[in-house]
């Protein structure tokens, strides 16, 4: 819409390239949600954070979900529209895409709220392949909850604790951060056609077929 208001062809163009490439990433997400909602039975955050927590490091969901990992973190990528698929507002072919004809206050909610999309999608990243607040540690949600419970320490700990999940939280989301960043400093812009076949043609289909793989998986535990 703010392209199309701006009755400029580089605006245009830029909201044309951001409607099309936030319907074809944001349907990948959806397929990649689903197989962790049925690896830990529930949509809730907190139940699938928990699920992780059984066995430390090695029950984060990034290593039963590798593929859905990869095609979360690249779709995460595309919907921030941050390099390599900045396409909407690609300066050397749109000066600043859908932006380009605002100034001020206007143009700093534009460049605040795009800004504001990676370190939003990292936490989901965490929370969902990297175990969210529990620690590296095996067994330590367990642990944890042994030493808040044993009554001399309840106090401090019960102190402490949220501390501890808000900082390795953090840590992880800051992890898939430098993660982007670094991507964005390092590979190419790729161009509009390539960015659609990527996410119809390859993101998609194996997104699905992850999706497909694991409920059959489910069914075949459960009988």
């Amino acid at each position: 819409m703010a392209g199309y208001g701006s009755n400029n062809k580089y605006s245009f163009l830029g909201g044309l390239r951001a409607a099309a490439q936030s319907i074809s990433y944001e349907i990948p997400l959806a397929p990649c949600v689903l197989s962790i909602s049925l690896l830990s039975g529930s949509l809730s955050t907190i139940d699938i954070v928990e699920t992780q927590s059984k066995y430390g490091f090695l029950g984060w969901n990034l290593w039963r979900q590798p593929i859905g990992f990869v095609a979360f973190f690249i779709s995460s990528l595309a919907e921030c529209e941050r390099l390599p698929f900045d396409l909407p507002e690609a300066e050397e072919e749109l000066v600043a895409g859908y932006q380009t004809e605002y100034s001020g206050i206007k143009f700093g909610l534009f460049y605040v709220g795009s800004h504001l999309n990676l370190p939003v999608s990292s936490p989901f990243v965490a929370v969902l392949y990297s175990g969210g607040w529990n620690s590296l540690i095996p067994f330590s949600g367990s642990l944890v909850q042994n030493v808040s419970t044993s009554g001399s320490v309840d106090e401090s700990f019960g102190v402490l604790r949220p501390v501890i999940e808000v900082a390795t939280t953090l840590s992880k989301s800051y992890l898939f951060l430098f993660i982007s960043i670094l991507t964005r400093w390092t590979l190419p812009r790729v161009r509009m056609d390539q960015l659609l076949d990527l996410g119809w043609k390859f993101l998609l289909p194996i997104a699905s077929g992850n999706l497909l793989l694991t409920a059959s998986f489910q069914i075949l535990l459960i009988e």
